[in-house]
């Protein structure tokens, strides 16, 4: 992925208000994220930890999309999920319902889709062994790291025409 700046980032999004956008929480590490390794930017906002964000390339175009993190009742530490976009599996806390206020009209309905997502949202850096999942890992398979990243990108993008449908 490319570098991005604060503007890229705030007008990219497409499930809230410019103002949302504006209020926003960036990561405060921006300019130091390793972009070659990023198949998206994801990330939980520091100043509320119940809202996350995620921004990805599609068509040539940045969309950006506002989520909301569930609180769930924590899971014991030998319960596992699976992290709909990249597969890795998690123990505890690592994976986490987010849902996305859908466009248009029936995101004014406040109808949302959602998926079960690494609570870091850091699934490029674990699919390229970056980041370790603790007490869990990536589901061992054949496929090369870049094909792992295909198909990361295109759970992404369906999630995102969910988003947008």
């Amino acid at each position: 992925m490319r570098p991005l700046t604060e503007h890229d980032i705030r007008t990219s999004f497409i499930n809230c208000s410019k103002g949302e956008a504006k209020r926003a929480g960036l990561p405060r590490d921006l300019a130091d994220l390793p972009w070659d390794d990023l198949d998206f930017l994801g990330w939980r906002d520091p100043g509320a930890p119940e809202r996350a964000y995620l921004v990805a390339e599609a068509d040539g175009s940045l969309v950006g999309v506002a989520l909301r993190v569930t609180s769930g009742a924590s899971r014991s530490f030998t319960a596992r999920s699976m992290c709909s976009f990249c597969l890795t599996t998690h123990t505890g806390g690592g994976v986490a319902l987010m849902t996305a206020r859908r466009t248009g009209e029936p995101g004014r309905q406040g109808n949302t889709v959602g998926q079960y997502l690494c609570a870091d949202l850091a699934c490029p850096l674990y699919l390229r062994g970056k980041k370790e999942a603790a007490g869990a890992g990536v589901v061992d398979e054949s496929l090369t790291p870049a094909e792992k990243a295909a198909r990361a990108h295109a759970n992404v993008r369906a999630f995102l025409d969910k988003v947008t449908a």
